[in-house]
């Protein structure tokens, strides 16, 4: 229990020789300790998360969370031992507004990778979308890019129409010819039952469009394969760009990325924008809490020696640099003399 003690007292930035001869105050430092130790932990804990979203490695967040952590528990250490207790209010509270703007900077800096832990999976479905609808942009650019696709399948398309067409002038042959042979009266027929002049005449007209669309058919699927192997070859290099393009979508999942989908979420959701200005206030709270303290608890018996320490090392100083002067000035004085004396 010592031990956890006097580490958080280091934590504070307390002189610990002169805090042990006030244990009155010792609780205090183990309190303010304590936050400037969580804060530095909190710290190396979004760190390494900010990081480890940028490189996607384990071992290079636990490193940088390492040092991230150590630097800002220095600065909070730094900021919170250099606050003196003074008997004016008004002064402390002016040395203290600098340091708690650092320390509101600091929160913000804190707060905003673990923001993005708290919503990574609503982060995630936002990335989802995002991905889906570049997959949707490139699609479209790479069709717009390679128009030889759209050229072949139109004219694949005619070719495919004039079969169409030819089939059903066939049909339509083969309905008269059918009418004519049973007697159905219309104004293509005579309406004579059997197989008469005008039957045979449909029967020849009827072969001649089987025939031609017959021909029409086995030169047209001719072109029509080619043109499909036109159209293979067309998307197997429109697909390989495509390829090209996809790692980059794919990866798109960076601290940017991220950032950007928790800042359209804050702005569709108002349960989110609540959710991270809380966040934010609460790593501000935690960030400026040993500021606060300082401020806030009376002069204790701590602070009183401490300034009694400071003023005894500043007595002695002005006390050294007096002795020096008068010294330098008696030698002067004496080596004056001396030289009046030389003949």
């Amino acid at each position: 229990m010592n031990s956890i003690t006097r580490f958080f007292w280091f934590c504070s930035g307390a002189y610990i020789p002169l805090l042990k001869k006030t244990p009155t105050e010792t609780h205090k430092y183990v309190g303010i300790g304590g936050t400037v130790f969580f804060t530095g932990l909190l710290a190396s804990l979004s760190g390494g998360y900010a990081l480890f979203t940028v490189f996607d490695s384990i071992w290079y967040a636990l490193g940088f969370a390492v040092v991230w952590g150590l630097m800002i528990f220095n600065l909070d250490r730094f900021i919170v031992s250099s606050m003196k207790k003074r008997n004016n209010a008004w002064s402390e509270w002016k040395m203290a507004f600098p340091r708690l703007v650092f320390a509101i900077i600091l929160a913000i800096v804190i707060s905003r990778p673990l923001e993005l832990k708290i919503f990574e999976k609503e982060i995630n479905r936002k990335l989802d979308e995002k991905k889906t609808a570049m997959i949707a942009e490139s699609k479209d650019a790479l069709k717009a890019g390679f128009s030889e696709i759209d050229v072949l399948e139109f004219q694949k398309d005619s070719l495919k129409q004039e079969i169409s067409q030819a089939i059903a002038f066939r049909d339509k042959l083969q309905q008269e010819y059918d009418d004519e042979r049973f007697g159905a009266k219309s104004g293509q027929t005579s309406g004579i039952v059997g197989l008469g002049t005008n039957a045979k005449k449909k029967e020849q007209q009827l072969d001649a469009a089987q025939e031609a669309l017959d021909a029409l058919r086995v030169s047209h699927q001719e072109r029509i394969d080619h043109i499909d192997e036109e159209i293979r070859q067309w998307t197997i290099l429109r697909q390989a760009e495509f390829e090209k393009l996809q790692p980059g979508i794919e990866g798109f999942d960076g601290l940017a990325a991220r950032l950007e989908a928790l800042d359209l979420l804050s702005k569709g959701s108002k349960s989110i924008k609540w959710a991270n200005l809380f966040i934010l206030l609460l790593f501000v709270a935690i960030e400026t809490a040993p500021i606060f303290v300082k401020l806030i608890v009376p002069r204790g018996p701590y602070d009183e020696m401490l300034e009694l320490s400071e003023k005894g090392i500043t007595v002695f100083v002005e006390e050294q640099s007096f002795k020096l002067e008068k010294g330098s000035s008696k030698r002067q004085k004496d080596f004056e003399s001396k030289l009046e004396m030389s003949p």
